[in-house]
């Protein structure tokens, strides 16, 4: 009931998933950071303040419970957030209380580019940068995409690809999917 609806389930019948990820967990690197730099300082507080102040010791505590509430939140939000791209559309599903649906037609797509810095390229991430006709999409930039290079090959083959082949390619596994269904139906 409250879990979001799998990104999946916003699928066409007649679209073929071709990458279906998450952001890279360096995405959350400077909200641990900062969780754990915060909870530190609490810690230190507590250990200096006299016993004498249970009451500013209180309120330290109940700061760093929603420093930690927080960071779960972000986490668990960075957790449901998932990056689809099909044969026809580029969609991203976010939110843990309020989902919302970002899509943009993979036909509309006029130039593909990723950028990897250093530091992206040593933990295996990068930067997605779709520019459409004119236009600025929902799905303009999309920062810390992990395997960057897979994702670019895969995304310029169905925009500047052949066509027929794509065509072929997905009768095929339409097709596998059909016979695999009769066997385990058998």
């Amino acid at each position: 009931m409250f879990a979001p609806r799998d990104p999946d389930e916003y699928l066409l019948d007649s679209e073929r998933r071709v990458i279906r990820v998450r952001r890279h967990w360096s995405a959350l690197a400077w909200d641990i950071f900062e969780a754990a730099a915060l909870l530190a300082v609490a810690v230190m507080i507590s250990y200096v303040l006299p016993p004498s102040m249970w009451l500013l010791q209180n309120v330290l505590w109940y700061a760093a419970l929603i420093v930690l509430l927080r960071f779960a939140y972000l986490v668990l939000d960075w957790w449901v957030e998932r990056i689809v791209v099909t044969d026809k559309r580029f969609m991203m599903t976010t939110g843990v209380f309020t989902t919302k649906v970002l899509m943009m037609p993979i036909g509309k797509v006029t130039d593909l580019t990723y950028e990897r810095s250093w530091v992206g390229r040593l933990f295996g991430y990068g930067t997605m940068v779709v520019e459409s006709a004119g236009q600025i999409q929902a799905l303009n930039k999309i920062a810390y995409l992990p395997k960057p290079e897979q994702v670019y090959d895969a995304i310029s083959e169905l925009v500047f690809g052949d066509k027929k082949a794509q065509a072929e390619r997905f009768s095929m596994i339409k097709a596998k999917k059909a016979a695999l269904g009769k066997k385990n139906a058998g």
